[in-house]
């Protein structure tokens, strides 16, 4: 620039900084101002001599910005877009105090408390962006130290690493929390229509609630069912930032392809379905595809039967529009259109609103499947099923056992915070491992059933974890054949007690005398591989004096878990196994097995039955001895294989009271042994004569007659 000067001063003025030069005027007059306020320097000069000289404004080198390319990629420098712009026509044009947190790096930096204000509030407007989300947003002073984040539901989620600067704003504006609310201010019944009520938005983007499931409890969650939790992923891999760039928002396919091999671009990821969900959720018939195509379905599902609802039980059709607000429109010419004079949709009942919730929590987390995608399959399901119960016709809401993330197994705990090291070792995700790997169990996290990485020492190559040995909590170990995978499922499946611990619990008691320093024991669930192992393990109760059968051992091909079940579906292998051998062919089928030469154990003359058929009729004599015994000899009982503690005294009707307290020793080994079955349905086949065995010795032992029963 020029100016007619000998000898001024310069003034360089932006954002308050003002910088002043002076030179004589036979030279040019250079100024070094700070890269960033190049763009609108204003010079003013006084005059003292008039002649003509020249000023050079040169930048002077700024720091360099780390990641600066990266981020100008994202959305969050998409100040041009609408989440930055949607403002602008306001008068005033400012963001509100509602909206400032995520749509302004100022109200962000407010939340937190950086600008020194009140932490977790915005208390006022501010400014529309114009650079969009800054580096200055997530990397201050309030941030560096921040662990938590309170979701909308009002629940803290603590002890999280840099995600949290994440989570602030991909939480959603809404939970269950918020319906229940609307629900309950509208005082209706489920199928009323209220001009009280009116559609809640859970708003965009909302990863962190459908992660963390129902510790969030962003999704409608109906009363009386169970939902997964945090989605954990695997390790490395079970946060924001760790499957997403920071900077570019990107997800990092190079770091995926170790285990999902076929994919090369994000949208591969659609497709992606592990061994874990191998269920058909949407009902298409279709278990191949991706959890996001399963997602898709069961959206369709849901959206159908929302319709349905509106139009068939309150005669007003509603549609959807994704990117018009309020999303749900009257329908009111039917032509399956938003068309031009139709409005917000307005009768809303309590349970279309639950269910239009829950379709939107879906619909506005495009990445959902890969979030917590069962999470999602599961309000939805639910959702389904509150509008029109028969509508969940062949959908599916669960998975397989071990991945079965929202039922008890995996459920029990949560209100606990942690599953405690006396069951973490077989109900979370990481116990096995840890068990494996140090002997030993400490608490760990809940966790959504088993993940890869619980069996699998490589997640790469999907080997599993050799087990040679296997210690029972009788304390007797059994060696493993080289090549048998057995050891890994033995370490779960069995059981938690043993005819040792129940001979520990009663000690020199008087056989017939109730003690009230006797407590029940319980085998727990599933214990195959003590049943399989017979007398080498004694995980029933034996009576001393008698023998009993040891290892069952089959036939080469389908003597080892594995080989007999799949090892992810669980199920047992009929068509590929059974059927070779026996006239099966459905897993219903395989309780009427029986050997040629098998004699009548149950003495009720039919040796055509199966010896699932013999072990349950002596296990209704087992029952009716225990409760004859039990009038007799101490307090009336029942059993309920569903309510712990199982016995209960008779409340006088014949239905369960309190938990039963007057054991006598026989009563209790005669207890466990029938609860031992109850919670080993396989037994039959696992190992049918070690069970009938130890029936027929109980019944005995409680006076029972068994003179017409056949003791293998």
């Amino acid at each position: 620039m020029k100016s007619l000067k000998t000898f001024f001063s310069v003034l360089l003025i932006m954002t308050g900084m003002v910088l002043i030069a002076a030179a004589c005027a036979s030279e040019p007059i250079e100024v070094t101002v700070p890269v960033e306020v190049t763009k609108e320097v204003t010079v003013v000069v006084t005059q003292i001599v008039t002649q003509e000289v020249e000023v050079i404004i040169t930048p002077e080198p700024g720091p360099e910005v780390p990641y600066e390319e990266r981020w100008a990629s994202s959305a969050h420098a998409a100040a041009d877009t609408e989440p930055f712009r949607h403002w602008d026509a306001e008068d005033p044009a400012e963001v509100p105090e509602t909206c400032a947190k995520c749509h302004t790096s100022s109200g962000y930096q407010d939340y937190l408390a950086a600008d020194g204000s009140e932490f977790g509030v915005v208390n006022t407007p501010h400014q529309p962006e114009t650079l969009g989300v800054t580096c200055e947003a997530c990397h201050n002073d309030a941030t560096i130290s921040l662990t938590s984040v309170v979701m909308p539901s009002g629940v803290e989620i603590t002890g999280l690493g840099d995600e949290a600067r994440c989570m602030q704003c991909h939480q959603g504006r809404s939970s269950k929390v918020q319906v229940d609310a609307a629900i309950a201010e509208a005082a209706v019944e489920d199928d009323v229509v209220s001009e009280n009520l009116r559609f809640i938005n859970i708003h965009y983007y909302a990863a962190a609630a459908t992660k963390y499931g129902n510790i969030a409890q962003g999704g409608y969650q109906y009363e009386g069912k169970t939902y997964d939790a945090n989605f954990a992923h695997v390790d490395g891999y079970t946060s924001c930032i760790g499957c997403h760039d920071p900077h570019t928002l990107e997800v990092k396919v190079e770091t995926c392809t170790g285990c999902h091999t076929d994919v090369e671009t994000v949208e591969d990821f659609k497709n992606v379905r592990m061994a874990g969900s191998l269920v058909d959720y949407d009902g298409d018939g279709d278990i191949s595809e991706g959890i996001a195509g399963e997602i898709e379905g069961m959206r369709e599902v849901l959206y159908a039967a929302i319709q349905a609802y509106a139009a068939d039980t309150l005669g007003a059709p509603l549609i959807y529009d994704a990117v018009t607000y309020p999303y749900f429109f009257g329908d009111a010419n039917a032509d399956g259109a938003v068309t031009e004079g139709e409005e917000g949709f307005a009768s809303w009942t309590p349970r279309l609103l639950r269910a239009a919730y829950n379709f939107q929590v879906v619909s506005k987390d495009p990445g959902g499947y890969a979030h917590g995608g069962k999470y999602l399959i599961q309000l939805m399901y639910d959702s389904i099923e509150d509008l029109n119960a028969e509508a969940v016709a062949g959908l599916t809401r669960i998975d397989h056992g071990h991945f079965a993330g929202s039922e008890e197994a995996f459920r029990h705990w949560d209100e606990d915070g942690g599953v405690p090291g006396s069951c973490a070792k077989c109900h979370s995700a990481d116990g096995l491992p840890l068990f494996l790997a140090e002997g030993v169990s400490i608490s760990q996290p809940t966790s959504n059933g088993l993940k890869c990485a619980t069996c699998h020492d490589s997640v790469s190559e999907f080997t599993r974890y050799a087990v040679t040995s296997v210690t029972f909590p009788s304390g007797k170990t059994i060696e493993l054949e080289e090549g048998d995978d057995s050891g890994l499922c033995l370490s779960c499946h069995q059981g938690r007690s043993s005819k040792a611990a129940v001979d520990k619990a009663l000690g020199d008691k008087e056989l017939d005398t109730v003690d009230e320093g006797i407590r029940f024991l319980n085998i727990h669930y599933f214990a195959a591989g003590a049943t399989r192992y017979g007398t080498e393990v004694q995980g029933a109760y034996e009576y001393n004096g008698n023998e009993y059968a040891g290892y069952f051992e089959h036939v080469p091909g389908a003597d080892q878990c594995f080989e007999c079940h799949n090892a992810h579906q669980l199920e047992v292998e009929v068509e590929d196994k059974c059927s070779e051998c026996h006239e099966v062919s459905s897993v219903e089928d395989l309780a009427t097995i029986r050997g040629e030469e098998t004699p009548d154990y149950d003495g009720d003359g039919d040796t055509t039955e199966g010896i699932a058929g013999e072990i349950s009729t002596l296990m209704d004599a087992l029952y009716a001895a225990i409760q004859t015994y039990a009038a007799e000899n101490a307090t009336p009982i029942v059993y309920d294989t569903h309510a712990y503690p199982y016995f209960f005294a008779d409340d006088g009707t014949g239905a369960p009271g309190d938990g039963y307290s007057t054991w006598t020793p026989r009563l209790l080994k005669a207890a466990y042994n029938y609860q031992y079955v109850q919670k080993d349905p396989g037994a039959f086949a696992h190992n049918g004569k070690y069970v009938v065995q130890f029936l027929i010795d109980s019944i005995a032992d409680m006076g029972g007659d068994v003179s017409a029963y056949t003791r293998p």
